[in-house]
């Protein structure tokens, strides 16, 4: 049987898989490429968090990554006419992968023994690297580039998984905390336009730049 993370693992997976896809289909790839964009952005982060963590990438060593976005690109294909007309749905999975991918990193980074700076920092690269790199490849600038909340998302829903973890609560309940803090300051950020502030250059700098 699966354990809890792992079947977050999936459904995150599944979920950031169906937002590549979603974005590839919107730019008329073919299905091949529709399925790489996919894949990368559900391995993507994880890919990166596991090479800084000295561990094996699991796609590496389970086939089911593979597998979820293979059903991801049945879905879409299937259901794509569906997704077009609903706007919201591309935001709503890229959400819920990024909630579920965030406590997934720092869940495996706290098991292996590392600070907490580290796992927040783990966490919201395996929420943000996968977009940041699905965004390259359909020729987009990244969200975590734009003034719209997204890594900052990641960093406070690990900050309270930690939180969680640090007055001693089970890793259910970190997880749990952790997943909906992410989901939920996306949604409100969103909602509200809530946004960080834009780092603007001199007057001179920009006109230089321009020239």
């Amino acid at each position: 049987m699966p354990t809890f993370v792992q079947i977050l693992d999936f459904i995150g997976t599944f979920a950031f898989a169906i937002s590549g896809i979603r974005l590839a289909s919107a730019k008329r790839f073919d299905w091949f490429g529709a399925y790489v964009v996919g894949f990368v952005t559900a391995i993507g982060g994880g890919t990166i968090r596991d090479v800084l963590l000295g561990v094996t990438p699991g796609w590496m060593t389970d086939p089911i990554y593979l597998i979820c976005t293979g059903l991801a690109l049945l879905w879409v294909i299937l259901f794509g006419k569906h997704l077009i007309h609903l706007h919201n749905t591309f935001f709503i999975f890229d959400s819920v992968g990024l909630a579920l991918f965030t406590v997934v990193g720092v869940g495996k980074s706290i098991a292996l023994g590392y600070p907490f700076w580290v796992a927040i920092i783990m966490g919201s690269i395996t929420g943000a690297a996968g977009g940041v790199i699905r965004d390259v490849f359909i020729n987009e600038i990244p969200l975590i580039f734009r003034k719209e909340i997204y890594a900052m998302a990641c960093v406070v829903g690990g900050t309270a998984y930690w939180l969680c973890h640090a007055l001693g609560m089970q890793s259910y309940g970190c997880q749990v905390v952790g997943g909906v803090s992410v989901f939920v300051t996306r949604i409100l950020a969103v909602k509200y336009n809530i946004c960080l502030p834009i780092l603007s250059g001199s007057g001179e700098e920009d006109s230089s730049i321009k020239n």
